[in-house]
């Protein structure tokens, strides 16, 4: 890849990852939840969904997702059906009962948090169709395929990496504020909340990229 299409690749991956997204949610919300070390496990889970996109979007699978009506279907249900139960079993937590004015709902393991980021990533159809659709744009037929995929994948995940982190430290910092039972339920319930409205409206994605 020639230096200034990684250039141009560089500014792209920062602007793929500040969007919001499922991915900056459950940062903020993990971030808020167990902290910047206890969301480390979430975000790394997203970088391995990342890779995921990357790899079928580069392998072309991408494009046959996006040219199949019912494979396209599928992922697209499976992507918002998760979100929005993962944001269910989030509101949910805000109403768990009490202890000494702690709220008693089990915090997720380590392995359920990566496999939650990487399966949040992994099923968003949007990501498939922005990867389908920038990928070809910096990639060139007089350099190997895998080469440029290898420098394209360690690029989108650093930045991917800073910007996700910064989320959840952003919220991290406010956990101080939200150790009260009331505080707890009242966040749970927005990040569900936000959760749930992400799933649906992945069902509104469309083929071509465009929303209903």
């Amino acid at each position: 890849m020639d230096w200034h299409t990684w250039m141009a690749f560089f500014a792209a991956s920062w602007v793929i990852a500040i969007s919001p997204g499922s991915g900056a949610v459950l940062s903020m919300s993990h971030g808020l939840s167990y902290g910047v070390r206890g969301a480390g496990g979430t975000i790394v889970g997203l970088e391995l969904g990342l890779l995921f996109i990357l790899v079928v979007a580069g392998a072309g699978v991408g494009s046959l997702l996006i040219a199949s009506e019912l494979a396209f279907s599928v992922v697209k249900v499976l992507g918002a059906c998760y979100l929005i139960y993962l944001g269910w079993c989030q509101w949910r937590a805000g109403s768990a009962g009490t202890l000494g004015g702690d709220v008693t709902a089990a915090p997720m393991s380590l392995r359920r948090r990566v496999f939650t980021g990487a399966l949040t990533n992994a099923t968003n159809p949007k990501g498939i169709l922005f990867m389908v659709a920038v990928l070809p744009q910096f990639m060139t037929d007089t350099r190997p395929l895998w080469q440029q995929l290898v420098v394209m994948a360690v690029t989108l995940v650093a930045v991917d990496l800073v910007v996700m982190s910064g989320y959840a430290a952003g919220a991290s910092a406010l956990r101080r504020l939200m150790q009260s039972a009331s505080a707890m339920r009242a966040q749970n319930r927005v990040f569900g909340s936000l959760l749930m409205a992400v799933g649906a409206g992945l069902f509104f994605v469309k083929r071509g990229g465009q929303s209903a």
